[in-house]
């Protein structure tokens, strides 16, 4: 069953996109790593449960041509020793950032990001968590639904089928 949408026109909604792309412009132009930028988006859209962010990023990571399980088990990624420090510094931050909870960040959580980001570097991250957790919520709140793609296993698997 579908998800209705929630704004009647999208132009509703404008004003507080124009915001966030300005925001997401400003995180973009940052020194940090485009695919590092997509991993902790993927992983805030993961821990807010928005679909329209999952699939844009999942998308992104695939074509900078991340592994399809090291993208498949980022929910896990403790559990491997797939992800660099530096990505595992990100995550943890994202996840500190995204749950926040009324203690705020402890400093045990700053001490473990700085170790892999400088002070600049931090608050660029940062703002890309701060920037990819309003798109989410905007997008929850909405019901902004991802169009379907194909997977390449599929696409794969289907023109094997066809050619058999």
């Amino acid at each position: 069953m579908a998800i209705p949408r929630r704004l009647s026109s999208p132009e509703v909604a404008l004003p507080a996109q124009r915001a966030l792309l300005q925001a997401s412009a400003a995180a973009h132009k940052s020194s940090l790593e485009e695919s590092l930028g997509h991993l902790v988006s993927l992983r805030a859209s993961q821990l807010n449960g928005c679909a329209f962010c999952l699939s844009m990023h999942v998308r992104d990571l695939r074509l900078a041509g991340w592994r399809e399980d090291k993208i498949a088990v980022l929910p896990a990624w403790r559990e491997v020793d797939w992800y660099t420090p530096r990505e595992k510094a990100a995550l943890a931050w994202t996840e500190a950032l995204t749950k926040i909870g009324p203690h705020g960040v402890s400093d045990e959580e700053y001490a473990a990001a700085r170790s892999e980001f400088s002070e600049q570097e931090l608050a660029e991250l940062t703002l890309h968590i701060i920037v990819i957790n309003g798109w989410n919520r905007l997008n929850i709140a909405f019901h902004t639904t991802p169009d379907p793609f194909e997977s390449p296993v599929a696409t794969a698997t289907e023109e094997m089928v066809t050619t058999v």
